[in-house]
């Protein structure tokens, strides 16, 4: 298996994505770094936080920050290793998960972009950049592989498969308590693998559900509900669409190892009354023909040498099916053998479009740790964006998933700030 998995976008990027500066090129070692330490959250919920089973309910509720009673790397440290162990925030701990990890962060700026550097170890000896596949069981093509809080691997029917993943949550000031509360604002009760979780009955009877045709219960904020506290209630379109326009939402930027790392991107989207994808098309789709049920792309087999793969070569060298470089539509007839395996997604740049399409990215992984380049214009003025400027400061949340897990399995901080030459925890420095 490669060692060292390296994507370099920037000769894709040119003047198109407005690239000022070459993202390669940046003397890393002259910008200022900070580590972030972040920690394992469990189920601690929006409404956990207000709740007699938190310490700090009382001061949550009088206004104040997080940061207020947790300040400190070790606090961090200590948190993120009780919470990963069984009890009241984990019903179901991920055997051998580790409880923190830290995070190095740098950023800078030019007249384009804004750019943060990302460094962290993976639990793993391993770059977790396999997801999960469509696995041909001699009569039908079925998902394979699936993250480790799902009940299927815990009891071990499927392998825990999961790519390995950054996020950053980003806020202009407009978000009530985001300042204070971070991701915890968007992190509620009813969610994917959170307590008192939905059911499909609860979706379909939501009518802010069905209104945007979502068919589960992802992050969300409090002023999307009639009720904050409760997700079975939600305020109309219009009022959705008003807190939108006037920028009351979440900026959620993420790399993802797999489904944008093979194409140099950083997906974009933001939080409301859902976790949203910003206009147009990213990086990366569904591989399953949703009429079909077959696959839509397979390898192009005269390019890397075979058209599927089997699961004892996971993680033996790099997976990734790119539609405008190894993959070709989907032969039916090719001669399929039981345990033949196809990604579930598959990526492509040049399908990418509009705001979708903002963020681009540069990564590495190398001696057991992730580096990883965000790359976001300045400026950028899309519904769906909050606009980085010079003098700006920003609150910010970091996220890493790691050690193919997903939803609240991940690593979280606390809610820092961002200042592009303006005094913040992370300050980005202008780039000459």
């Amino acid at each position: 298996m490669k060692k060292n998995v390296l994507v370099l976008a920037v000769a894709a990027l040119g003047a198109t994505y407005a690239v000022a500066a070459d993202p390669a090129k940046i003397d890393w070692s002259a910008v200022p770094a900070k580590t972030v330490t972040l920690f394992y959250p469990g189920q601690s919920s929006h409404e956990w936080l207000t709740s007699k089973a938190h310490k700090g309910a009382s001061k949550v509720k009088a206004g104040r920050a997080c940061v207020s009673c947790h300040d400190g790397d070790d606090e961090e440290k200590e948190l993120g290793s009780k919470l990963v162990k069984a009890g009241p925030l984990e019903p179901m701990p991920v055997a051998g998960k580790n409880g923190w990890v830290d995070l190095h962060v740098q950023a800078a700026y030019d007249d384009k972009n804004a750019y943060m550097r990302f460094q962290w170890k993976t639990q793993n000896s391993f770059p977790g950049i396999e997801h999960q596949y469509l696995r041909f069981d001699g009569k039908e093509w079925n998902v394979y592989g699936y993250p480790k809080l799902d009940k299927v691997v815990q009891e071990g029917k499927q392998p825990g498969i999961y790519e390995d993943r950054m996020s950053v949550m980003l806020d202009d000031g407009k978000v009530a308590d985001f300042g204070k509360q971070g991701c915890w604002l968007t992190c509620h009760d009813g969610e994917r693998d959170m307590a008192n979780q939905f059911t499909k009955e609860e979706v379909q009877a939501n009518a802010l559900l069905q209104a945007v045709k979502r068919k589960d219960v992802r992050k969300y904020l409090p002023i999307s509900r009639t009720d904050p506290a409760d997700w079975k209630t939600g305020k109309s379109l219009d009022e959705i669409n008003q807190a939108k326009a006037d920028g009351k939402f979440v900026e959620l930027m993420q790399w993802r190892a797999h489904r944008s790392n093979p194409v140099g991107m950083t997906d974009d989207g933001y939080v409301l009354e859902w976790r949203n994808g910003d206009a147009g098309k990213n990086m990366f789709g569904n591989n399953k023909d949703a009429k079909t049920h077959l696959p839509k792309f397979m390898w192009d087999a005269s390019k890397v040498g075979y058209k599927a793969i089997t699961a004892d070569q996971l993680r033996k060298a790099d997976h990734f099916l790119t539609r405008e470089k190894n993959a070709v539509p989907f032969d039916p007839a090719a001669g399929w053998k039981e345990g033949d395996m196809i990604p579930y997604y598959v990526t492509s740049r040049e399908d990418a479009k509009g705001s979708a399409a903002d963020n681009n990215a540069i990564s590495e992984w190398k001696d057991g740790m992730w580096t990883y380049v965000l790359v976001r214009p300045l400026g950028l003025s899309n519904p769906d964006d909050k606009a980085l400027k010079e003098g700006g400061v920003y609150n910010v949340g970091f996220a890493v998933h790691d050690d193919n897990i997903t939803t609240r399995g991940h690593f979280v901080s606390f809610n820092k700030t961002l200042g592009l030459g303006a005094k913040a925890d992370i300050e980005a420095v202008k780039l000459k």
